[in-house]
């Protein structure tokens, strides 16, 4: 069985068509979503979103990218972390890509949503874009170890993998890995440990081969793994197993 550790269902593209979202999920033997916060106004939608699906679980937090939005505080997220189906903290991070400095709104904001998972006990979800000293360095600073986390999507060079792994963080590979041009994390793919291993889709983004180009879904997750297994040259049940093995044991807060 697969599960898809990070994905946006609540996005009114996905949350539109739910049903047969859920439907394609249990055809390809995903079992589990995580359903990832972006900001706190539509986080009460997506809780209504997950509420009646004993399969789907969510986070709470505030994406970097989102400039004008409620800052959280660290109380605020660890209320509201405290609900069972809330199972992380994020997602948060830094990313530089597409934001010029000043940028110290979005350092500080990264801060709270360690500090709140500190508190709360919860794991992590960073987003690390173009920013990967200052995201190892804030994680450090703050003691981002204590709980650990997941580093999503990652794209980032084998020694940050090594520096966040070495701070209790698993390294969490989308669609971008069946990219053919992806070459670098191909090579990141076949020397990552298995046991620090997560797949995701990030639904509605980056549809991977052979649906790159198309609206994404946690149902596509299946070929995330599929080309992992195939750089590693072992069975796709291998990837399947680890990768679920992983998550329950990251969000432990799961009745598996």
């Amino acid at each position: 069985m697969f599960v898809d550790s990070h994905c946006h269902l609540d996005f009114p593209e996905l949350a539109k068509n739910l049903p047969d979202i859920l439907s394609g999920m249990a055809q390809n033997q995903v079992t589990h979503a995580l359903v990832v916060s972006v900001n706190l106004p539509n986080w009460p939608g997506l809780m209504e979103l997950v509420a009646p699906h004993p399969h789907l679980y969510a986070s709470v937090g505030v994406h970097p990218d989102y400039e004008d939005t409620p800052e959280p505080s660290v109380q605020e997220l660890a209320d509201m972390a405290q609900s069972p189906k809330v199972v992380a903290i994020g997602e948060t991070g830094l990313d530089y890509f597409r934001l010029a400095e000043p940028l110290e709104w979005q350092r500080e904001r990264f801060r709270t949503h360690i500090r709140a998972s500190r508190q709360s006990g919860l794991p992590l979800i960073i987003h690390t874009r173009s920013a990967s000293a200052d995201t190892l360095r804030i994680m450090k600073e703050e003691g981002a170890d204590e709980f650990g986390g997941v580093m999503h999507c990652f794209t980032e060079s084998w020694e940050v993998a090594q520096a966040a792994m070495e701070m209790n963080f698993y390294i969490s590979l989308s669609g971008i890995v069946t990219f053919k041009k992806a070459e670098d994390l191909h090579e990141l793919a076949k020397k990552l440990p298995l046991d620090r291993l997560l797949i995701e889709t990030d639904s509605p983004y980056l549809a991977p081969v052979p649906h790159r180009g198309k609206m994404n879904n946690p149902a596509n997750v299946i070929h995330v793994a599929e080309k992992i297994a195939d750089l590693r040259g072992v069975p796709v049940a291998d990837i399947a197993t680890h990768s679920t093995n992983n998550f329950f044991n990251l969000f432990n807060k799961i009745n598996r």
